[in-house]
């Protein structure tokens, strides 16, 4: 299967800004580490499309 495209609904969208300023007060640069990772976890898509459990009739995976 191969990836048309990945959807981030607001809200989570909303959460993840947070998150990122939240590790970012914690120690400068931490934000960034954090979408690297959430970027690497979209990537990896492109070689584990489809295999996700169906949730609302799309395919969902949790970012680690």
């Amino acid at each position: 299967m191969s990836i048309t495209e990945v959807r981030v609904l607001a809200e989570a969208a909303d959460e993840l800004e947070a998150a990122a300023a939240f590790y970012d007060s914690r120690k400068p640069g931490l934000g960034d580490e954090f979408w690297d990772v959430l970027l690497a976890d979209i990537e990896s898509l492109e070689h584990y499309a489809g295999i996700h459990a169906k949730h609302c009739g799309y395919h969902r995976m949790l970012a680690k």
